[in-house]
């Protein structure tokens, strides 16, 4: 039997929605698309991958404000 991971759908989805010209998108066409990146999101937080960027971020934000000082 053939499984589809959700995230990776999303992900390929999500590329596919970003390829598109700016101009050539409406408002909800906008809206549906932070939609998906939010669900996508949602699915990526839990995994290793998703701690793994937030501690990248987390590390990113801390370098960025101690240069600041």
């Amino acid at each position: 039997m053939l499984t589809i991971n959700v995230t990776l759908l999303l992900v390929v989805i999500v590329l596919f929605r970003l390829r598109r010209r700016t101009e050539a998108r409406s408002r909800l066409d906008e809206k549906l698309t932070v939609v998906i990146v939010l669900a996508l999101g949602v699915l990526i937080a839990p995994t290793p991958v998703g701690h793994g960027i937030l501690n990248f971020l987390g590390q990113l934000a801390n370098s960025v404000s101690q240069s600041s000082r």
